[in-house]
């Protein structure tokens, strides 16, 4: 299954990458021995009886995002496809500071030609610098990883969750099925600061409107040494048809229209 074309002006570099036949694994660890900081947020909730919009707040804990994605040689095997993601996947075992994985085959032909992509959600950026460094991670890519591919592309970015142990490390029935969306997005140097937040808020506005489609959805600025994106999105949307259905809402590809005025052309 192949997301529909949105009507996206040259005008906007981006990339969105459907990630179907998802692993998703929720890694145990203990609740109190988990650090990060809080911060309160307000989110958009219901419409009360005037239908006006609604807001609670309630508190977030931030967490960060890591999205790696990979170019896999053109003969590759099943075999080595299984053994490739298999040791990336238990490798959440191996090392400590991981909150949760999920990883599976891009649908589709990306432009860039990306055929995987794993997402890994750590407590910190400390934890995820630990993670970079690590002899068992750096083994892993060294053994199972670059014989089968010829491309890496790592972003990370700090986001916020609500602060409940089911959502930060995406535990419960709601993870066990599902597809991931990863949107990545480049914009030009005058527009990062407000008009950027602005563009991604309406986003993050538009996805609490779906929540009957949207497990959960987090957003950031990029902060690895990568400067292809700016900013990078991760939807978990509950199925394959709930996330064909966002893509046709009017608003989001209305949305996608006025976030182009602050990119910049696609390379």
């Amino acid at each position: 299954m192949v997301v529909p074309c949105l009507p996206m002006p040259q005008a906007l570099k981006w990339s969105s990458f459907p990630i179907y036949s998802a692993i998703s694994s929720n890694v145990c660890g203990r609740w109190n021995g988990l650090t990060g900081r809080y911060r309160v947020t307000k989110i958009s909730c219901t419409s009360n009886d005037n239908g006006q919009r609604e807001r609670i707040v309630q508190p977030t804990r931030k967490v960060v995002e890591h999205v790696c994605l990979l170019k896999a040689n053109k003969d590759l095997s099943i075999d080595e496809e299984k053994d490739m993601l298999d040791y990336l996947y238990t490798s959440q075992y191996q090392m400590r500071g991981i909150l949760a994985v999920s990883l599976g085959q891009i649908s589709g032909q990306a432009k860039e030609e990306y055929t995987h992509a794993v997402f890994m959600r750590f407590p910190s950026k400390e934890e995820l610098a630990k993670f970079y460094e690590n002899p068992l991670y750096l083994k892993v890519l060294k053994e199972h990883v670059e014989p089968y591919c010829h491309g890496l592309m790592n972003v990370d970015y700090e986001s916020d969750v609500e602060d409940d142990i089911i959502p930060i490390f995406r535990r419960g029935e709601e993870f066990n099925y599902g597809v991931e969306f990863v949107l990545l997005i480049a914009f030009v140097e005058s527009a990062i600061g407000e008009p950027a937040e602005d563009a991604l808020m309406s986003l993050q506005e538009l996805t609490m409107e779906c929540q009957s489609l949207i497990v959960q959805c987090t957003q950031g600025s990029n902060f690895t040494s990568s400067e292809e994106y700016t900013h990078a999105v991760v939807i978990r949307f509950r199925s394959c048809e709930s996330l064909v259905m966002f893509f046709t809402y009017d608003c989001f590809n209305t949305l996608l229209l006025l976030t182009a005025m602050y990119g910049h052309a696609c390379s």
